[in-house]
């Protein structure tokens, strides 16, 4: 049997080995929860794939929202654009008159400039299209003249000018043919088309000259007789001089015959 010193011993003996034990055991579980420097820990929670597949369902949802956008953005202005330029085409289709735009072949330029030979003063086409007419007509040496309602046609035929080195003996105008004014011009051309060849008659009748050549393309005036017929077909151009319409020659005659006398 011991002495109660030696169990005494013993017994502080043993629990200090225990306690060393157990805080040896308690140090190592903390050493292995904290993270060492230099040494990155792995995340405490880690990302569910239910979780992923929603992040990369939402980052794929934006980048076709983008896209949609930008293809919406793209067709639009495509629309607009199309708008833009089809609509001064189209709008002469809905006219009361409809003036559509069809260029002059080259047999009727060159049956226009017959009809012109041996004339002088101006010239104005009326309708002029893309201005192949008053650019031909500059370059015989007319001072030439052309009236439009498509802006994008002025505004080539402008160009076509310039480029043939002729846009001083030229200009180009977006205008209504009916709001202009033509008294001035001694030779006039119109490609026209039957539904306004009447109307367009009597204005010139009322507001041109009577030494003033009017040049008709591709269908003829209703009342008016042609002095002068070129052409077959659609190529087919007519010459009226104003003076034999009007009978101007008889009046002229008349007045000789009494200052005579």
């Amino acid at each position: 049997m011991l002495a109660p010193s030696a169990a005494a011993a013993a017994c502080s003996w043993g629990c200090e080995d225990t306690g060393t034990d157990t805080g040896r055991k308690g140090v190592r579980s903390l050493s292995q929860r904290r993270p060492r420097k230099g040494v990155m820990s792995e995340p405490l929670v880690k990302e569910s794939p239910e979780g992923a597949g929603r992040r990369e369902d939402c980052e794929g949802s934006s980048k076709r929202r983008s896209w949609g956008l930008l293809v919406t953005a793209g067709v639009g202005g495509t629309l607009v654009a199309l708008y833009a330029v089809a609509t001064p085409f189209v709008t002469p289709a809905l006219r009361k008159v409809c003036l559509p735009f069809v260029p002059a072949t080259s047999s009727q330029i060159q049956n226009v400039l017959k009809m012109l030979e041996n004339r002088s003063g101006s010239l104005v086409d009326i309708g002029s299209g893309d201005g192949r007419v008053v650019i031909a007509a500059a370059k015989r040496g007319f001072k030439a003249v052309g009236y439009e309602l498509n802006p994008w046609l002025v505004w080539y035929s402008r160009y076509r000018a310039w480029r043939d080195g002729v846009h001083q003996n030229t200009k180009f105008y977006i205008s209504d043919l009916w709001k202009v004014s033509f008294s001035h011009y001694t030779n006039v051309v119109v490609f026209g088309v039957p539904q306004m060849m009447p109307q367009l008659e009597k204005k010139l009748e009322e507001e041109l000259e009577c030494n003033a050549r009017i040049i008709a393309c591709r269908f003829p005036f209703p009342c008016w007789i042609p002095d002068h017929t070129t052409g077959e077909g659609m190529d087919t151009v007519w010459a009226y001089d104003l003076k034999h319409s009007r009978g101007c020659e008889a009046e002229i005659l008349e007045i000789k015959t009494e200052t005579e006398f």
